[in-house]
């Protein structure tokens, strides 16, 4: 009986799951877009996600790659916050280690919000991107963490990069705030 409210105990303490979060995006893009997190399908990156939130780490980091009809990724919080050297955005993570993938068969569809990572299917870490239209050359090499549920067109406004790397020249959009809700 001891071990069974050891275990209880234990789970209690363990990170909330969040049901989402609301990014507040200002540039040429100004609004908010929700996203549903879907912990059920990708547990580790949600918490992560969540945490990183809940600790203001994704607060005034900028959209830096942006590929009309494709995706715009955010979530550097090392090197992407505004004020920063912005040739370094995208290169970097958070102090916490790489995540192993969670692969699922989540379509990347419009809306989707996957993990960015490197090479490595195991290195996605504090970026996310949001996709603009499907994008079915992703399904089962990148992990889906969430979908947007309000704001898409919000995310439509946001500022294209260069047409090739998605690399934004001059201002780019940013997350003002990214709040987790419940």
């Amino acid at each position: 009986m001891l071990r069974k409210l050891a275990i209880i105990a234990a789970l209690a303490s363990g990170p909330a799951f969040a049901a989402g979060i609301e990014i507040t995006v200002e540039g040429e893009a100004n609004g908010v877009i929700k996203i549903d997190l879907l912990e059920d399908v990708a547990p580790q990156h949600v918490e992560r996600i969540t945490t990183l939130a809940e600790q203001g780490k994704y607060d005034n980091v900028v959209f830096h790659r942006v590929i009309d009809g494709f995706m715009a990724q955010t979530g550097d919080v090392e090197f992407g916050t505004m004020g920063s050297d912005m040739r370094r955005a995208g290169t970097g993570g958070s102090a916490f280690p790489d995540l192993p993938a969670e692969f699922s068969d989540v379509p990347y569809e419009r809306g989707v919000v996957g993990m960015a990572r490197s090479q490595n299917p195991d290195s996605a870490n504090s970026q996310f991107f949001i996709m603009f239209e499907p994008g079915h050359f992703l399904n089962g090499q990148y992990t889906v963490v969430g979908r947007v549920t309000e704001g898409l067109d919000v995310l439509d406004m946001i500022k294209r990069g260069h047409p090739r790397s998605g690399a934004v020249t001059g201002r780019p959009d940013v997350m003002t705030k990214v709040a987790v809700t419940e």
